[in-house]
């Protein structure tokens, strides 16, 4: 009996590995690749963009279930943050890419500024080398190491950000070993979505 593993690598093989770009022009929002300079406009501009559907005041749903609709998640104006490139098995952001956190500070205060009612969604990933179990575990700390920075460091208003980890089930590049962009995490304005 294979494991899901061996399933998994199995589906992988003979397939041509999807390059960044091809990954990430089938995603919503934009990408910021590793070494790619990042700017607050840049993220602003991104993040401000309507969403691709509009839900009626009557099927907002609370910020503890966004984690459970994928639906909303994937029409929500986001970025892809694979500047921030987690260690392999670390939720730590190195201190030399805090620079790009700072980037990201700056846009989301910008915003609240002028609409103090923003949701923002930090959702942790990571690549498919590990149990399940001990991805989901990581994939919560590098959501909430990004918080916790954007919290403390740079003074973003926490009531304003939810976290959420997905593990491996969304892998950016579908590959069962070790991917640097699928450590990642990904920023989603989910404001138009949630009861307040």
């Amino acid at each position: 009996m294979l494991n899901r593993r061996q399933v998994f690598g199995n589906l992988c093989k003979g397939a041509a590995v999807v390059t960044a770009a091809a990954a990430t022009a089938s995603l919503p929002g934009i990408a910021f690749a590793q070494h790619a300079t990042i700017s607050a406009d840049m993220i602003e501009r991104s993040l401000k963009v309507a969403p691709k559907m509009l839900l009626p005041l009557k099927k907002r749903i609370k910020r503890k279930e966004l984690r459970h609709r994928k639906d909303l998640r994937i029409v929500a104006p986001s970025i892809d943050i694979h500047a921030i490139n987690f260690e392999f098995g670390s939720d730590r952001i190195p201190r030399e890419q805090r620079w790009k956190v700072r980037e990201i500070a700056r846009a989301m205060r910008r915003m609240l500024r002028r609409e103090p009612y923003e949701v923002f969604l930090i959702e942790g990933h990571t690549d498919a080398v590990g149990s399940y179990y001990s991805n989901q575990l990581l994939s919560e700390r590098r959501a909430a190491s990004l918080k916790r920075l954007l919290v403390r460091r740079f003074r973003v208003n926490p009531y304003a950000l939810e976290t959420a980890g997905f593990g491996e089930e969304q892998l950016l590049v579908p590959t069962p070993y070790e991917e640097w962009r699928n450590r990642r995490v990904t920023l989603r304005r989910v404001t138009d979505f949630i009861t307040g």
